[in-house]
């Protein structure tokens, strides 16, 4: 568990290191139109990090909660994910990781197998829950690589 959560307090560096040197056409390029540009991708991990945020807080202090899943795509879509403010949305990203800190830090093992109840999903444990913060970061490095990937590629064929 000590490893899952080193990894999640440096989920705000790990983002900053993908994009350092970036300019705004390659955070704006879209390498399909149904495909986010590395700033959608941004915002969504930092939307994503609102809701889980509060999940992890709710697993923690209640008991067996029902956790609510949000949409993603409709986020995208109805936020205007565009317009929003890239440097604002990579601050709260940071706040929320850090604000988390001291309770991870105090993590108990008992705490770490607590339960939320995602009606579409399923039972899952804080640990499990922490873990996919982790994961989701990780997934989303490699999706803003694979986007990086895709605009020199296109800037070597135009």
């Amino acid at each position: 568990m000590k490893e899952v959560i080193k990894e999640y307090a440096l989920g705000y560096t790990m983002l900053r290191d993908v994009i350092e040197g970036l300019t705004e056409e390659e955070l704006h390029y879209k390498p399909a139109p149904d495909k986010w540009s590395i700033h959608q991708i941004l915002i969504h991990v930092t939307d994503s990090e609102i809701s889980s945020t509060s999940r992890l807080k709710k697993v923690l202090a209640e008991d067996e909660p029902t956790l609510n899943s949000f949409d993603q795509e409709a986020w995208a879509k109805n936020l205007g994910y565009d317009l929003l403010d890239r440097e604002q949305y990579l601050l709260l990203f940071k706040l929320l990781r850090s604000s988390m800190q001291t309770i991870l830090d105090n993590l108990t093992s008992e705490q770490s197998e607590r339960v939320g109840v995602y009606a579409d999903q399923g039972r899952f444990t804080f640990k499990q829950l922490l873990e996919y913060r982790v994961d989701h970061v990780r997934g989303h490095l490699a999706q803003i690589e694979r986007v990086k990937k895709a605009y020199q590629e296109n800037q070597l064929t135009n």
